[in-house]
């Protein structure tokens, strides 16, 4: 079986700009991960696996069938669920010779493909979705969808399977039953994710990283999301360690280069003495010095030339240590008093025909769990007024801030600094300056346009304007927040929360994230059912 490799490959965009300059990468029968800061690249090896993006030098090797599920499924109305599994005609075939007929069209369409009903049927049981082929995709989730998308991914059995962020949107069921069916699968499977309950199921994982000149390079770690942690922290270990010696050379070197120059001081007032009172006189006296004149040059070349070699090696020390990307912010005006109303539902019925009455006061965190397609977003959506609601009301009694799920709603055009004032009314140009440079924009970084953002650098962008607006935002909410982001992106949202001191609505299925949020209540959403409401330790 040809499996998928690139040799020596190099990719530019048409501006000249280089991504790639000598990439090489096979992906072996496994399940691979790829991972990457957001914005560096993963889409577009992903496009040149694929077969859509063409290298401007070296060469891609494509197995003979390659399947994808992108991150965003569409699915066309009216569709049944065995068309969007590619089985629709074997499947009436088989039904047709089941009922009688005999036309040897009928068995072609089949191809001799007898359990293909069993086989789809049980494909949906496995990956947690009604086994029902015939009814439409009208009302599926976006999990549904995506799971729907992998399942016909499954179906075809590709030598290689490429998934993009397919765990977005699904809950922890749906999640542990995807990571089961893509380990047990045969073939090669390449995974772009950054879930840790994902990438904990991997066999292995390869990092892309910026190189000193922007381009880009792979990294391979041997085995799941632990190896990589491991390796990390080795890598940070030993750059410290790498530093804390650099910087004792050039301080071992800087003091042997004081103690010569003061040696030779001592040694030429010794001799300026010597002439004054005539020990050594005339040609002797001077070659004497002359002599000890070239030896201090020599052996002050030395250390200096030492001490340089140990200066750059400092350099590259420091170098090595990676850049501190943290958010750390402090933001008192967000701060909501433990008795003071926060949010108030009253009989409020959504459009899945939940039903929520709830109080929330002082700075809870409050998470919003339950099945895909529960109505967990249009819960969200109710509570903030962008749904209507079937019955009931909802109270918003203090300033609310939204992180979108997805990161659209800014002024493209504007800049970083333009977008936060926009929504921090009254606040000088100067103190949204110093705010921005608390999320890491700073200087020029702060009038770039939205546009010109890495991923990373727009979920910064989105993340300052929400929590920097005016008045603060003393209730915050996030519908699964951590969709698309890379590692360090949910890092710094866990971090930069850690600094908000309002309530906090969350909707999310990733368990690392939630427990690190540190939720005070669960509201539990089931359709057409009261929402469950309990305190949490």
């Amino acid at each position: 079986m040809q499996h998928l490799s690139f040799s020596r490959v190099a990719f530019a965009w048409p501006d000249g700009r280089a991504l790639f300059t000598d990439l090489d990468l096979a992906i072996p029968d496994g399940l691979t991960a790829l991972i990457g800061r957001n914005g560096i690249g993963k889409s577009t090896l992903v496009r040149l696996a694929l077969g859509e993006l063409r290298p401007t030098a070296g060469s891609v090797v494509l197995p003979a069938s390659v399947a994808h599920v992108p991150q965003h499924v569409a699915i066309a109305t009216g569709t049944t669920v065995a068309e969007a599994l590619g089985v629709a005609a074997r499947v009436a075939a088989l039904r047709a010779i089941e009922a009688g007929a005999t036309d040897p069209d009928v068995y072609d369409a089949l191809a001799d493909d007898w359990s293909v009903e069993e086989r789809a049927a049980a494909m949906l049981a496995s990956l947690g979705l009604p086994t029902d082929l015939d009814r439409t995709v009208d009302a599926l989730s976006g999990g549904e969808a995506v799971l729907l998308a992998v399942a016909a991914a499954l179906l075809a059995r590709p030598d290689l399977l490429v998934l993009d962020e397919p765990t977005n949107n699904l809950d922890a069921e749906a999640r542990a039953a995807l990571a089961a069916r893509l380990s047990a699968r045969d073939g090669a499977t390449l995974v772009v994710s950054h879930d840790r309950e994902l990438l904990a199921r991997v066999d292995r994982i390869a990092e892309l990283c910026e190189r000193d000149d922007r381009t880009v390079e792979l990294r391979w770690f041997g085995g799941a999301v632990d190896a990589l942690d491991e390796a990390r922290e080795a890598e940070r270990a030993g750059a410290a360690q790498a530093l804390a010696s650099a910087n004792a050379a050039v301080a071992r070197q800087s003091a042997a280069l004081a103690a010569h120059a003061d040696g030779a001081g001592r040694k030429r007032r010794a001799g300026e003495k010597a002439r004054v009172q005539r020990r050594v006189v005339g040609l002797a006296a001077d070659a004497k010095q002359g002599q000890a004149e070239r030896t201090d040059a020599r052996v002050r070349r030395i250390h200096q030339q030492r001490l340089a070699e140990a200066r750059d090696r400092l350099a590259e020390a420091r170098a090595a240590i990676p850049r501190d990307r943290t958010i750390r912010i402090d933001l008192p005006g967000t701060a909501v008093p433990p008795r003071r109303l926060v949010l108030e539902a009253e009989g409020l019925v959504t459009r899945t025909g939940a039903t929520l009455d709830a109080l929330v006061r002082g700075p809870e965190r409050v998470h919003v769990t339950g099945r895909n397609g529960a109505g967990k977003s249009t819960l969200v959506a109710t509570l903030l007024g962008d749904l209507e609601a079937r019955g009931g009301r909802a109270h918003l009694a203090v300033p609310v801030g939204i992180l979108p799920q997805r990161l659209v709603g800014l002024d493209e055009g504007a800049s970083v600094l333009e977008n936060v004032r926009m929504r921090a009314s009254g606040a000088s140009g100067q103190e949204v300056r110093d705010l921005l440079g608390r999320f890491r924009f700073r200087g020029a970084s702060a009038d770039a346009a939205v546009a010109t953002l890495s991923g990373g650098e727009r979920f910064r962008a989105f993340l300052a304007c929400a929590l920097l607006a005016r008045p603060e935002p003393q209730l915050l909410v996030l519908d699964e927040p951590t969709n698309s982001l890379d590692l360090e992106s949910q890092a710094q949202l866990v971090e930069a929360l850690a600094g908000y001191r309002g309530a906090l609505l969350v909707a999310s299925h990733d368990t690392a994230f939630v427990e690190a949020v540190g939720p005070t209540r669960e509201w539990r959403v089931v359709p057409g059912e009261p929402v469950g409401d309990r305190l949490l330790n």
